[in-house]
């Protein structure tokens, strides 16, 4: 078997990562080049920065073809593919923020036989404009599509593999082709730009899924009806897909929050108005206050209350509290003088400094203790686990609204709670109750 060529990638943050501890599961020699230096060090200790499951073991088995750098020189030393996985947060306009990307093809300078591998998300038009102004260096678009919590899989066993290049730079789309051949996914050749545009139209199609759902079972609601029912109805039309129809609170994470924003941006840019993608944030943005309205229906005032929030982090299996339900929900809560208490077994860390006002404990049980009102914001599988009688004895209120629809509300209601889910057959309020 002949030796696999060496691979650099350019950021250690969460795609970084994947990316390159994959390759070099594939028999790659990968060098990782961060610029934070603490990040790097932590990294040669065998220490992850970050929660995505299987990456710490895959990260040690393959230590010996991980080289992790903050020297350019390194990073330069061999490869001539270098995968560009920095971050593009987005900006007070919404644009994206590309200056990681700037300094990345600066970095990189003279091509010297070398490929430039943007796996980071960009605004359309991004890849033409790095080849106006560096016309030598081989530039491909390979969009990453990895989902936090299944990286490694995704990562795996792809869909496919998007290949994005312009005339004169057909080695460079053949090169990233042959590195991912083993993984056996359909490669889909584009020009730049549309590859570029597929990333984006990808997550804004799929967090249209999503406030799509969440209008019907807001309507379901009104009407008397299921939104599990429904929602399972729809999906068995091969047309639409089960996948990403379940309601609940709204989407989060860095890229469907960034990546819609970005295109409508992109579009308004350009002159169109994306009248479609306006209403998909504006019911993502929405969709926390019903959490608000179903907690003030059984408790009146919030002012004094204790509501605990069980998750934190925007979904699980992660620690990313980018776009997160939770903070939102944490400031509208104490906006209505109610004291929050939260708890998540992974994203506390993360979470602390951001919501610096909220009281962090070190379980669920502990968060339901005396609780007025409990809000199940991440959808942890420990939470399905709990025992719903002893919650319904130690809280002050047995209030639990179900944010993911994620818990058996057979179960918790037979054990004694007041159950309120999204888009399902609701409580009566308590005024009714009492009555």
């Amino acid at each position: 078997m002949s030796e696999k060529e060496p691979i650099g990638v350019v950021g250690a943050g969460w795609v970084g990562l994947v990316t390159g501890a994959c390759f070099a599961e594939l028999g790659h020699r990968v060098v990782v080049r961060e610029i934070v230096a603490e990040k790097v060090e932590s990294l040669r200790r065998g220490e992850v920065p970050i929660h995505e499951p299987g990456l710490p073991e895959l990260i040690e088995r393959n230590k010996e073809r991980l080289l992790f750098t903050t020297e350019v020189a390194e990073l330069l030393n061999g490869p001539r593919l270098i995968f560009v996985c920095v971050q593009t947060p987005p900006t007070y306009s919404g644009d994206a923020d590309l200056s990681a990307v700037e300094r990345a093809v600066e970095e990189i300078g003279e091509p010297d036989g070398r490929a430039l591998v943007m796996k980071s998300t960009v605004p359309v038009g991004t890849g033409r404009t790095i080849k106006r102004e560096a016309p030598d260096l081989a530039y491909v678009s390979c969009p990453e599509f990895l989902r936090e919590g299944t990286a490694i899989k995704d990562f795996m066993e792809p869909d496919r593999v998007l290949v994005g290049t312009d005339p004169g730079d057909e080695w460079a789309a053949e090169a990233v082709a042959e590195v991912y051949e083993p993984l056996g996914a359909p490669v889909l050749s584009t020009d730049i730009s549309s590859a570029e545009m597929v990333k984006l139209a990808s997550n804004a199609f799929l967090a249209t899924k999503i406030s799509f759902i969440n209008e019907i079972a807001n309507v379901c609601e009104e009407l008397g009806a299921d939104v599990m029912d429904v929602a399972r109805g729809m999906g068995l039309d091969d047309r639409i897909g089960a996948r990403f129809l379940q309601a609940g609170i709204g989407y989060g994470g860095s890229c469907f929050t960034k990546d819609v924003s970005a295109l409508k941006m992109l579009a308004a840019n350009s002159g169109y108005h994306f009248q479609l993608l306006n209403s998909v944030i504006e019911v993502n943005e929405l969709q926390k206050r019903r959490v608000m309205a179903k907690l003030a229906k059984h408790l009146d005032s919030l002012v004094g209350k204790r509501v605990a929030l069980l998750g934190l982090a925007f979904k699980a299996d992660t620690d990313d509290m980018r776009g997160a339900s939770s903070l939102v929900l944490a400031a509208r809560l104490e906006g209505e003088s109610a004291k929050v208490v939260a708890y998540d077994p992974v994203a506390e860390t993360a979470a602390a400094p951001l919501m610096p006002s909220v009281e962090m404990v070190r379980s669920a049980m502990d968060a339901l203790d005396g609780a007025d009102a409990a809000v199940l914001v991440t959808e942890w599988p420990e939470f399905a686990e709990l025992h719903w009688a002893e919650v319904a004895k130690r809280m002050k209120t047995p209030l639990l609204v179900d944010g993911r629809n994620f818990l058996d509300a057979d179960a918790v209601r037979a054990a004694g709670l007041i159950y309120e889910a999204i888009g399902r057959p609701s409580a009566p309020d308590r005024s009714a109750v009492e009555s």
